[in-house]
């Protein structure tokens, strides 16, 4: 049997903000950019946004001007790469994301909260992240209630995993002067 030659076109990241001008996205389109790939994401369910809304207003409240804190807004990762973290805490000026998103040289923690992606989390985002050099990401698992700290980017996906339970305290690597108890999370 004879197959045809095909070649999968992967869209850019110029190509994805495009589609949302042309309205072929909309902002009610849970979707990022991964490879290339637009990738449909779970809908948010109350406790995965209740967490995000807590850990925002933690994270502005420690950091204050120190850092900019976004929550579930994208961040290039290359060409190919623009997926939506729950949380992104960023270098200042925040001025500066004004005419672009941050990039991954921008980012000093990602934070993803799983309530049913841990798996796609640990799996697919952490590798990407660490590819990019983020130097720190955190998964809060939500069924768990714990958070998983990834440090030590490089090619081949973070070099130190921990696991930090309720009743203790994540101290960032990645982001100066950042302790948040795990509880604080949950509440």
């Amino acid at each position: 049997m004879a197959t045809a030659n095909v070649h999968r076109h992967l869209f850019t990241v110029d190509d994805f903000a495009r589609m949302g001008e042309a309205g072929i996205l909309t902002a009610d389109d849970r979707v990022e950019l991964i490879d290339g790939e637009v990738l449909t994401m779970n809908p948010i369910g109350p406790p995965h946004a209740w967490i995000v809304n807590r850990l925002v207003r933690s994270l502005i409240t420690r950091l204050g001007d120190n850092a900019y804190v976004s929550s579930q807004n994208p961040i290039r990762l290359g060409r190919h790469t623009e997926p939506q973290p729950d949380v992104v805490v960023a270098r200042q000026p925040g001025s500066a994301y004004l005419a672009r998103h941050p990039e991954a040289a921008d980012v000093l923690l990602v934070i993803e909260v799983a309530d049913s992606s841990l798996l796609y989390d640990r799996l697919e985002k952490a590798p990407r992240y660490a590819r990019a050099g983020i130097p720190e990401m955190w998964i809060v698992d939500v069924g768990a209630r714990t958070v998983i700290v990834y440090t030590g980017p490089g090619p081949d996906g973070y070099r130190n995993e921990r696991v930090v339970s309720a009743g203790e305290t994540v101290t960032s690597t990645g982001v100066a002067g950042l302790r948040l108890p795990v509880e604080e999370m949950f509440g």
